[in-house]
């Protein structure tokens, strides 16, 4: 199991991201679960980013909102970074 670090930043627009889409937070909560069982696992559709995002991976929620996050393996530790729609989150 992985241990979830949360960014201020991450923490500000989550609040933000649930308040605008409240039908989400059950996955949202559904997604951050299965992200401390396992981030490499399918239905999370985990992705490896480039270009100025190397370093950085990424989630799905849903097909139009992403996580962005850094795993740390050696630690079990994950760390949120960001969360908003494709366009949000990739600018």
């Amino acid at each position: 199991m992985f241990t979830i670090v949360a960014t201020q930043r991450f923490l500000r627009r989550a609040r933000k991201f649930l308040k605008k889409h409240p039908e989400l937070t059950e996955r949202f909560a559904q997604t951050i679960d299965d992200l401390k069982q396992d981030p490499f696992a399918p239905n999370l559709a985990y992705q490896q980013l480039g270009g100025k995002f190397k370093g950085v991976q990424a989630i799905s929620i849903t097909d139009s909102y992403r996580i962005t996050l850094t795993v740390v393996v050696s630690d079990k530790e994950i760390m949120l970074l960001d969360v908003g729609s494709h366009d949000e989150v990739y600018r």
